[in-house]
Protein backbone atom coordinates (compact mmCIF):
# COMPACT_ATOMS: atom_id res chain seq x y z
CA UNK A 1 0.00 0.00 0.00
CA UNK A 2 1.56 3.41 -1.10
CA UNK A 3 1.75 5.97 1.50
CA UNK A 4 -1.06 7.92 0.03
CA UNK A 5 -3.52 5.54 0.00
CA UNK A 6 -2.09 5.45 3.43
CA UNK A 7 -2.37 8.89 4.20
CA UNK A 8 -6.59 8.95 2.96
CA UNK A 9 -7.13 5.45 4.98
CA UNK A 10 -5.91 7.33 8.19
CA UNK A 11 -7.10 10.94 7.80
CA UNK A 12 -11.10 10.65 8.47
CA UNK A 13 -10.33 9.05 11.97
CA UNK A 14 -7.80 11.99 12.40
CA UNK A 15 -9.81 14.92 11.93
CA UNK A 16 -12.65 13.67 13.82
CA UNK A 17 -10.72 12.95 16.67
CA UNK A 18 -9.30 16.53 16.18
CA UNK A 19 -12.67 17.91 16.03
CA UNK A 20 -13.55 16.00 19.49
CA UNK A 21 -10.76 17.18 20.61
CA UNK A 22 -11.67 20.97 20.23
CA UNK A 23 -15.44 20.45 21.00
CA UNK A 24 -14.21 19.48 24.58
CA UNK A 25 -13.86 23.47 24.82
CA UNK A 26 -13.90 24.23 28.65
CA UNK A 27 -11.36 21.86 29.61
CA UNK A 28 -8.94 20.26 27.07
CA UNK A 29 -7.80 16.77 28.34
CA UNK A 30 -4.26 15.83 28.37
CA UNK A 31 -2.75 14.50 25.12
CA UNK A 32 -1.42 11.12 26.11
CA UNK A 33 -4.49 9.64 27.37
CA UNK A 34 -5.95 10.92 24.35
CA UNK A 35 -3.14 9.36 22.10
CA UNK A 36 -3.37 5.89 24.06
CA UNK A 37 -6.98 5.77 23.19
CA UNK A 38 -6.57 6.03 19.65
CA UNK A 39 -3.43 3.03 19.65
CA UNK A 40 -5.57 0.81 22.20
CA UNK A 41 -8.81 1.20 19.51
CA UNK A 42 -6.27 0.61 16.69
CA UNK A 43 -5.00 -2.08 18.83
CA UNK A 44 -8.61 -3.87 19.29
CA UNK A 45 -9.10 -3.87 15.74
CA UNK A 46 -6.15 -7.46 15.15
CA UNK A 47 -8.30 -9.58 17.73
CA UNK A 48 -11.94 -7.97 17.04
CA UNK A 49 -11.53 -8.75 13.55
CA UNK A 50 -10.35 -12.38 14.32
CA UNK A 51 -12.93 -12.96 16.44
CA UNK A 52 -15.25 -11.86 13.40
CA UNK A 53 -13.26 -14.19 11.01
CA UNK A 54 -13.32 -17.00 12.70
CA UNK A 55 -17.56 -16.75 13.80
CA UNK A 56 -18.23 -15.78 10.43
CA UNK A 57 -16.03 -18.97 8.69
CA UNK A 58 -18.59 -21.05 10.53
CA UNK A 59 -21.61 -19.47 9.77
CA UNK A 60 -23.50 -20.16 6.13
CA UNK A 61 -24.53 -16.76 4.61
CA UNK A 62 -27.42 -17.65 1.56
CA UNK A 63 -28.01 -14.68 -0.40
CA UNK A 64 -30.89 -12.65 1.28
CA UNK A 65 -31.65 -14.48 4.30
CA UNK A 66 -32.67 -12.35 6.48
CA UNK A 67 -32.38 -13.93 9.87
CA UNK A 68 -28.60 -14.59 8.83
CA UNK A 69 -27.92 -11.25 7.60
CA UNK A 70 -29.28 -9.44 11.35
CA UNK A 71 -27.39 -12.25 13.46
CA UNK A 72 -24.20 -10.74 11.50
CA UNK A 73 -25.14 -7.57 11.96
CA UNK A 74 -26.24 -7.46 15.43
CA UNK A 75 -24.88 -10.70 17.13
CA UNK A 76 -21.57 -10.61 15.20
CA UNK A 77 -20.42 -7.62 13.97
CA UNK A 78 -21.57 -4.60 15.90
CA UNK A 79 -21.98 -7.12 19.83
CA UNK A 80 -18.13 -7.67 19.00
CA UNK A 81 -17.07 -4.27 18.20
CA UNK A 82 -18.64 -2.10 20.56
CA UNK A 83 -18.19 -4.43 23.50
CA UNK A 84 -14.54 -4.27 22.79
CA UNK A 85 -14.51 -0.49 22.47
CA UNK A 86 -16.91 -0.06 25.50
CA UNK A 87 -14.53 -2.75 27.76
CA UNK A 88 -11.74 -0.31 26.74
CA UNK A 89 -13.41 2.94 27.62
CA UNK A 90 -14.43 1.16 30.61
CA UNK A 91 -10.97 -0.09 32.15
CA UNK A 92 -8.74 2.21 30.57
CA UNK A 93 -10.47 5.72 30.90
CA UNK A 94 -13.81 5.39 33.35
CA UNK A 95 -12.24 5.39 36.47
CA UNK A 96 -9.28 7.79 35.92
CA UNK A 97 -9.21 10.81 37.44
CA UNK A 98 -8.87 13.06 34.43
CA UNK A 99 -12.05 11.66 33.34
CA UNK A 100 -13.40 14.55 35.41
CA UNK A 101 -16.48 16.00 33.24
CA UNK A 102 -19.24 14.69 31.61
CA UNK A 103 -18.16 15.35 27.66
CA UNK A 104 -14.81 13.62 28.40
CA UNK A 105 -16.92 10.53 28.16
CA UNK A 106 -17.37 11.49 24.66
CA UNK A 107 -14.17 12.61 23.92
CA UNK A 108 -12.74 9.40 24.87
CA UNK A 109 -14.89 6.86 23.58
CA UNK A 110 -14.37 8.64 20.54
CA UNK A 111 -10.86 8.69 19.88
CA UNK A 112 -10.95 5.01 20.77
CA UNK A 113 -13.79 3.96 18.15
CA UNK A 114 -11.34 6.83 15.31
CA UNK A 115 -8.61 4.42 16.41
CA UNK A 116 -10.28 1.62 15.74
CA UNK A 117 -12.00 2.89 12.70
CA UNK A 118 -8.59 3.84 11.20
CA UNK A 119 -7.29 0.71 11.62
CA UNK A 120 -9.98 -0.96 9.62
CA UNK A 121 -10.10 1.69 6.87
CA UNK A 122 -6.32 0.93 6.80
CA UNK A 123 -6.97 -3.36 6.76
CA UNK A 124 -9.78 -2.52 3.61
CA UNK A 125 -7.67 0.19 2.01
CA UNK A 126 -4.80 -2.50 1.80
CA UNK A 127 -7.23 -5.06 0.39
CA UNK A 128 -9.84 -3.19 -1.67
CA UNK A 129 -8.20 0.16 -2.72
CA UNK A 130 -8.93 3.57 -3.26
CA UNK A 131 -12.92 3.31 -3.79
CA UNK A 132 -13.38 1.43 -0.64
CA UNK A 133 -11.65 4.13 1.21
CA UNK A 134 -13.32 6.73 0.11
CA UNK A 135 -16.63 5.43 0.29
CA UNK A 136 -15.93 3.86 3.84
CA UNK A 137 -14.66 7.71 4.45
CA UNK A 138 -18.24 8.32 4.25
CA UNK A 139 -19.66 6.24 5.83
CA UNK A 140 -18.32 3.39 7.82
CA UNK A 141 -15.95 6.29 9.70
CA UNK A 142 -18.83 8.25 10.59
CA UNK A 143 -20.79 5.32 12.02
CA UNK A 144 -17.87 4.40 14.25
CA UNK A 145 -18.25 8.27 15.62
CA UNK A 146 -22.13 7.94 16.00
CA UNK A 147 -21.90 4.68 17.88
CA UNK A 148 -18.94 6.39 20.22
CA UNK A 149 -20.63 9.22 20.98
CA UNK A 150 -23.93 7.07 22.23
CA UNK A 151 -21.61 5.01 24.48
CA UNK A 152 -19.47 8.44 25.39
CA UNK A 153 -23.30 10.06 26.26
CA UNK A 154 -23.97 7.56 28.61
CA UNK A 155 -20.12 6.93 30.44
CA UNK A 156 -20.16 10.79 31.13
CA UNK A 157 -23.64 10.20 32.98
CA UNK A 158 -22.40 7.44 34.53
CA UNK A 159 -19.18 8.82 35.59
CA UNK A 160 -20.79 11.32 38.09
CA UNK A 161 -24.11 9.26 38.84
CA UNK A 162 -22.78 6.66 41.50
CA UNK A 163 -25.43 4.19 42.11
CA UNK A 164 -26.66 4.02 38.60
CA UNK A 165 -23.25 3.72 36.98
CA UNK A 166 -24.25 -0.10 35.62
CA UNK A 167 -27.79 0.63 34.35
CA UNK A 168 -26.51 4.12 32.68
CA UNK A 169 -22.93 2.15 31.46
CA UNK A 170 -24.80 -0.56 29.62
CA UNK A 171 -27.70 1.07 28.08
CA UNK A 172 -25.07 3.19 26.53
CA UNK A 173 -23.51 -0.18 25.41
CA UNK A 174 -27.46 -1.20 23.85
CA UNK A 175 -27.57 1.64 22.61
CA UNK A 176 -24.57 1.00 20.48
CA UNK A 177 -25.52 -1.94 19.71
CA UNK A 178 -28.65 -1.17 18.16
CA UNK A 179 -27.50 1.54 16.21
CA UNK A 180 -24.31 -0.56 14.97
CA UNK A 181 -26.42 -3.41 13.95
CA UNK A 182 -29.24 -1.21 12.23
CA UNK A 183 -26.79 0.40 9.96
CA UNK A 184 -25.05 -3.35 9.34
CA UNK A 185 -28.30 -5.07 8.61
CA UNK A 186 -29.30 -1.84 6.12
CA UNK A 187 -26.04 -1.85 4.48
CA UNK A 188 -25.44 -5.65 3.96
CA UNK A 189 -28.98 -6.49 3.06
CA UNK A 190 -29.01 -7.63 -0.35
CA UNK A 191 -32.63 -6.46 -1.26
CA UNK A 192 -32.41 -3.11 -2.73
CA UNK A 193 -29.90 -0.27 -3.06
CA UNK A 194 -32.61 1.72 -1.82
CA UNK A 195 -32.37 0.23 2.04
CA UNK A 196 -28.45 1.16 1.59
CA UNK A 197 -29.07 4.66 0.99
CA UNK A 198 -31.79 4.69 3.67
CA UNK A 199 -28.73 3.45 6.04
CA UNK A 200 -26.65 6.52 4.75
CA UNK A 201 -29.38 8.50 5.41
CA UNK A 202 -30.24 7.67 8.32
CA UNK A 203 -26.37 7.92 9.95
CA UNK A 204 -26.17 11.42 8.95
CA UNK A 205 -29.33 12.17 10.59
CA UNK A 206 -28.31 10.37 13.61
CA UNK A 207 -25.32 12.42 13.68
CA UNK A 208 -27.35 15.72 13.82
CA UNK A 209 -29.71 14.60 16.38
CA UNK A 210 -26.24 12.89 18.52
CA UNK A 211 -24.68 16.87 18.05
CA UNK A 212 -27.73 17.86 20.98
CA UNK A 213 -25.91 15.25 23.34
CA UNK A 214 -22.42 16.50 22.84
CA UNK A 215 -24.11 20.01 23.52
CA UNK A 216 -25.61 18.88 26.32
CA UNK A 217 -22.39 17.44 27.97
CA UNK A 218 -20.88 20.60 27.23
CA UNK A 219 -23.29 22.68 29.08
CA UNK A 220 -22.99 20.30 32.03
CA UNK A 221 -19.08 21.01 32.37
CA UNK A 222 -18.04 22.43 35.70
CA UNK A 223 -16.00 24.37 34.42
CA UNK A 224 -17.70 26.20 32.25
CA UNK A 225 -18.05 28.85 34.43
CA UNK A 226 -14.63 29.29 34.74
CA UNK A 227 -14.37 29.90 30.84
CA UNK A 228 -17.39 32.59 30.67
CA UNK A 229 -20.08 30.43 30.37
CA UNK A 230 -23.18 31.34 32.28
Amino acid sequence: MNLFLLFLAALPGVLISYAIFRADKYEHEPMAPLALCFVLGAAATFPVMEVERRVVSGMEFPQYNLPTTILLSFGVLALTEEVAKFVLLRVVVFPRSFFNEPMDGIVYAVLIAMGFATMENIFYASRFGLQTVLVRSFTAVPAHLAFAIVQGYFAGLARFNTPNQTRLLLRGLGLAVLLHGTYDLLILQGWSRWLVALGTFALYLNLFFLGRLVQEQQERSPFRKHDGGT
